[in-house]
């Protein structure tokens, strides 16, 4: 089974820009401070550190933000598509149908909880979940469509809900929409509307870990929705089932979301910077033939959690291969192949979903690398990597022309 997504370069030198970034976005002293506030306040053995109103005003400050209803707060963005995934209560034999080139988290979480996973292609410009695809992938056992927003690309869920309407399932009804939003934090879709909104999603899951858009010490999650039922579900579910059902701890600290209302405060100005260094990398890489750069999509329908950059068809992935192995060897620069088709990186999804194979997705993945991109690099340290990726490439192209 090919190894993709833990595939580093031949590393003969050591790297000076690691592969990816070991936090997404950035703390102050505003963070610094909220921190030693909830260490104060939880020094009292009467206090301690027990989720308190800080949790609520989190909540009540991230579905503002967002425009739900409801937003749950937990220890994960796992545990957040878990509580989901339970309330969803799956069948055996019933579907999910999710993008072929994702993060394996949300692929094992559906297999975890006993859903048949249906793996669509996706489509050839944000590699978002397809949508032609996707209705030909519809059966009567399908319950849901898991939809990420792959690396920061905002997909508009309107066509995906109008696919479900024509597809009931007989005892449910239209299948919901579960959203991956952990690489999407703060993104607005076509129509201005920002993820996680209320009227569209059934639930979207977002993540808080080191290295995504906001952090809450390096791990948290939350899901919003405008269902009250399943809000009401979720927050059970994080503390053992309120005693009446079952459950487990999946509970937010205080820390975490006093930390989390300080990155909550700086989303939007984080992401801006992001975006702006990703347009910069695009425009100075534009030109090269050999690569197929990012689209640019304005008011953060793109917040680029990472650069993915396509090489030759002709290539493929012993020329994209070659390429990341130039960059890490003669220029110290680091990159990551995010992400090929889970099948090819999860034992557990490869044996689960054997037979299905998305050859689109297949091809796509062995032209796809990121290099290192993060809003704190200096404008020298850019111009830097931009020349670098440049450099390298007409290394390789050398060798291997475009045919």
């Amino acid at each position: 089974m090919p190894t993709d997504a833990t595939t580093v370069p031949d590393l003969r030198r050591p790297l000076h820009w690691p592969v990816e970034p070991a936090q997404g976005g950035w703390y102050t002293p505003a963070e610094h401070a909220a921190l030693a506030a909830a260490a104060e306040d939880s020094a009292n053995w009467r206090t301690g550190w027990k989720p308190t109103a800080a949790t609520v005003t989190f909540e009540e400050a991230f579905a503002g933000f967002c425009g739900a209803r409801h937003a749950i707060a937990c220890n994960s963005g796992g545990s957040a598509l878990d509580m989901v995934l339970d309330a969803l209560a799956l069948r055996p034999g019933e579907e999910v149908i999710s993008c072929a080139i994702n993060f394996v988290g949300p692929h094992l979480a559906v297999i975890r909880h006993g859903g048949q996973l249906v793996l669509a292609e996706p489509d050839d410009t944000t590699l978002n979940l397809d949508v032609q695809d996707l209705a030909r992938l519809f059966s009567a056992r399908t319950r849901a469509i898991l939809v990420t927003h792959w690396n920061g690309a905002m997909a508009d869920l309107a066509p995906y809900l109008e696919v479900a309407a024509r597809h009931p399932h007989p005892v449910h009804g239209p299948p919901v929409v579960i959203v991956d939003a952990a690489r999407a934090c703060g993104g607005r879709d076509s129509a201005g509307v920002r993820v996680g909104a209320g009227g569209q999603a059934w639930a979207t899951v977002f993540s808080f870990e080191s290295k995504k858009l906001m952090t809450t010490l390096g791990q948290g999650g939350m899901v919003t929705t405008s269902d009250p039922v399943l809000a009401d579900r979720l927050r059970r579910a994080r503390g053992y089932g309120g005693l009446e059902e079952w459950g487990t701890n999946r509970l937010m600290t205080k820390a975490q979301a006093q930390v989390g209302l300080i990155q909550l405060a700086r989303l939007d100005a984080m992401n801006d910077a992001r975006v702006e260094v990703a347009h910069t990398r695009t425009a100075a890489l534009g030109d090269i033939s050999e690569l197929t750069v990012p689209p640019t999509l304005s008011g953060k329908r793109h917040l680029y959690y990472r650069h993915n950059l396509l090489v030759p068809q002709s290539w493929g992935a012993a020329g994209r291969d070659a390429l990341m192995d130039t960059l890490a060897n003669e220029y110290r620069v680091g990159s990551i192949i995010s992400d090929p088709p889970t099948y090819r990186s999860h034992r557990l999804i490869a044996d689960h979903t054997q037979g299905q194979r998305c050859p689109r997705a297949d091809a796509l993945a062995d032209r796809l690398l990121c290099p290192i991109l993060h809003p704190q690099l200096s404008d020298e340290e850019q111009t830097t990597i931009n020349d670098a990726i440049r450099a390298a490439t007409a290394d390789i192209a050398r060798t291997h022309p475009i045919s």
